[in-house]
């Protein structure tokens, strides 16, 4: 890394919720709306964003822990913005606060961490366990 993040670096993400994002078990009367796994991904990539300008060349970040409360549902077509707010950095291992908004209300909020990782030793990790 080139820096450790400071506490209150904020990394965000918005998108629209499209029907790839929807649950897959809306019918006539369980309306199609934002799924968590979804959420979730796009929580995890607000931390991203946070981490990416202290990303020196061959590192990355991988997702270690993830604990998020979905509060509200949002429907198709909804925009969420998703923000993640450093609260601790600890050498490779950084912290976030999470939340989401969509255009009425707080859907989600939770912490999540994540590493900062060297892609090659990584990727060398990961073809060992596909030679055994």
């Amino acid at each position: 890394m080139k820096a450790s993040p400071k506490v209150g670096t904020v990394g965000e993400v918005s998108f629209v919720v499209e029907s790839k994002h929807a649950i897959d078990f809306a019918d006539g009367n369980m309306p199609a709306v934002l799924s968590t796994p979804w959420l979730i991904w796009f929580m995890e990539h607000a931390s991203r964003e946070a981490m990416l300008p202290l990303l020196e060349p061959g590192e990355s970040t991988v997702g270690v822990q993830v604990d998020v409360q979905h509060l509200a549902a949002t429907p198709l077509g909804g925009r969420v913005t998703c923000r993640a707010r450093v609260i601790h950095s600890d050498g490779t291992l950084i912290s976030f606060q999470l939340e989401a908004h969509d255009e009425h209300e707080r859907i989600a909020r939770g912490v999540h961490k994540l590493r900062v990782i060297q892609v090659a030793r990584f990727a060398e990790r990961v073809q060992r366990k596909l030679r055994s």
